[in-house]
């Protein structure tokens, strides 16, 4: 009964625990930079350098490997969705253009999609392995 009830709590707050953490993650790696480069002849790039957005994505894996690993690849995919699109959306939702929507809607899909293809990897490759075992021996701490 007790880790039923734990499942069960684990189950509603996967998902908002994953949101906060992708928001952040964005914040933490993105959040402060807000600034273009300019470069001699003239043209822009950033305000982010991919090596911020490389940690962003790397920084999200564990997380997402937590939930997926356990079976909650709705939370896992719908969370750090989420969290994201809400952290582009209040990170840019300053543009005079309007055309943030565009990029935002874009970080919607981009980690939809790749959360939703990483976490159902990881959960299939779980459940080959079956309970209580990783691919490569025993696992010491079954759940």
């Amino acid at each position: 009964m007790r880790k039923e009830l734990r499942r069960r709590v684990l189950e509603q707050l996967a998902p908002l625990v994953l949101a906060g953490v992708a928001m952040a993650a964005w914040a933490a790696w993105l959040g402060w930079d807000q600034h273009r480069d300019v470069h001699a002849d003239g043209s822009e790039t950033g305000p982010y350098g991919a090596w911020q957005v490389i940690g962003l994505g790397l920084t999200l894996l564990a997380p997402v490997y937590w939930a997926a690993s356990r079976q909650h690849i709705a939370a896992a995919v719908l969370g750090t969705t989420t969290g994201l699109t809400a952290a582009a959306y209040y990170d840019w939702s300053d543009d005079a253009t309007g055309l943030f929507m565009i990029g935002v809607s874009m970080v919607a899909i981009g980690s939809l999609l790749a959360t939703a293809t990483l976490s159902l990897v990881i959960a299939s490759r779980k459940r080959k392995a079956g309970p209580g075992r990783t691919r490569h021996g025993w696992n010491s701490n079954p759940e």
